[in-house]
């Protein structure tokens, strides 16, 4: 059989064992590092379930529930009736396991609000250079809504998070983009509620308005630091939500 479709025993093979009592996180993992290790080629089949909990020393409910993982981050393909299937090559799964290292692995908020931080920062800077005229007027529109959110601080958050978005995007590194969209997406629980008053709204908006001048100047200097500015407020203020 080709050796692209069925490669059970070299994954299992390549798989080893592990500790009794592996958590799906483990089992995840395992199966996660050999997949985007170029070894296994696009389109290859995955062993049975029962072979594959054998191969590593695990229970098959745990097998189970990381392929299911793994099919939700699109890493493999379950195909009812034919069995499981390894999508893409190495290279393009990266983008997923970024979002699947920092979604399973123990989250310290602290430190999560220091990385965003940092990925910020950068993203203005690698923006203010790459920036088309298309991007700044998106950034544009979203400082307006922002504008025009008078006291609804629910719709002045959207515009908030829609501006990094484009901010983002705009920086032209989609992987960088990824990582930082994670990183938002783990802390938008308390994001969503870190403006909480019009002088909170009304400070956030003018160090917005400020990236927004750097970048219309194409000074990624200056953009970086607008950005380290508005960081450092932001942080504050998630810090006092994780506190409270």
């Amino acid at each position: 059989m080709n050796s692209a479709v069925d490669g059970s025993e070299a994954i299992t093979d390549a798989l080893g064992s592990l500790p009794s009592g592996s958590p799906v996180s483990e089992v995840a993992r395992r199966l996660l590092d050999l997949f985007t290790g170029g070894s296994i080629a696009p389109g290859t089949r995955l062993p049975a379930e029962r072979h594959l909990a054998s191969s590593l020393g695990v229970g098959r409910s745990a097998v189970r529930e990381a392929l299911a993982a793994l099919e939700i981050l699109g890493i493999v393909d379950v195909r009812p009736g034919s069995g499981t299937y390894l999508r893409g090559e190495a290279s393009a799964l990266l983008p997923q396991t970024l979002r699947w290292g920092l979604l399973i692995g123990e989250r310290n908020s602290e430190e999560l609000i220091e990385l965003r931080s940092g990925l910020e920062i950068y993203v203005a800077r690698l923006a203010a250079t790459r920036a088309t005229d298309d991007a700044r007027a998106e950034l544009s529109r979203q400082l307006d809504a922002m504008r025009g959110a008078g006291d609804d601080l629910a719709a002045f958050a959207r515009a908030d998070f829609d501006f990094h978005l484009a901010l983002a995007d705009a920086a032209h590194n989609q992987t960088l983009r990824d990582l930082l969209h994670v990183v938002r997406s783990l802390l938008q629980v308390y994001a969503d509620r870190a403006v909480h008053s019009q002088d909170d709204a009304d400070r956030a908006l003018a160090e917005h308005e400020a990236v927004a001048r750097a970048l219309d100047a194409h000074d990624a200097d200056g953009a970086a630091s607008a950005m380290a500015v508005h960081m450092t407020t932001a942080a504050e203020r998630l810090r006092r939500l994780l506190v409270d």
